[in-house]
């Protein structure tokens, strides 16, 4: 029996602005995220509530197509940006173990985009492989050495091996670092 080729997905668009200073990247969205057009959009993952525990002063926007929008919103006020490592990948399912014939985003496309940009965080491990590469490809090594690769601990529900609290003292760590808490 021949081998069925696996579903080529695109990606989503970034989200950032000049006031970016945290640039999160994960490696690419979930079946979940992909079908409604969202980050992070698998209501296990704990990308979402790790952020409103960060900020319990700002109400994140509910989830939901009508909201996403001013959910990224409020990301941008502050200071965060999101991105994934790659623009295109066959894939089935959602883990990073099963991503194939991945095509990396162009990430020399944020250069003059984000001015203010001093962390590229990784999300998980398949993300922070690429780390020199986004640099590299930020100007990092040459016009703006500020920039820092941080590996987070992944959002992802595929991540039992770190607890709420593990991940969410990770995070603050990086934020509080950048001065975004």
């Amino acid at each position: 029996m021949p081998a069925t080729a696996a579903t080529r997905w695109q990606g989503l668009p970034p989200v950032a602005s000049e006031g970016t200073v945290v640039l999160v990247l994960g490696s690419f969205p979930g079946a979940a995220s992909l079908r409604v057009r969202q980050y992070y959009a698998h209501p296990q993952n704990h990308f979402w509530k790790i952020l409103q525990a960060l900020w319990p002063h700002h109400v994140l926007p509910p989830a939901g197509l009508e909201h996403y929008a001013r959910r990224c919103d409020w990301l941008l006020a502050r200071g965060l940006g999101l991105w994934d490592v790659y623009e295109s990948c066959e894939r089935e399912g959602s883990l990073d173990t099963s991503i194939r014939n991945a095509q990396v985003n162009d990430f020399a496309r944020l250069q003059g985009r984000c001015p203010r940009l001093a962390a590229v965080a990784h999300n998980g491990a398949e993300s922070f492989r690429h780390a020199p590469a986004v640099l590299a490809s930020l100007g990092a090594q040459q016009q703006r050495p500020q920039i820092q690769a941080v590996r987070l601990p992944s959002t992802s529900p595929a991540n039992a091996s770190w607890s709420f609290d593990r991940k969410l003292a990770a995070w603050a760590a990086l934020l509080s670092a950048h001065h975004l808490l």
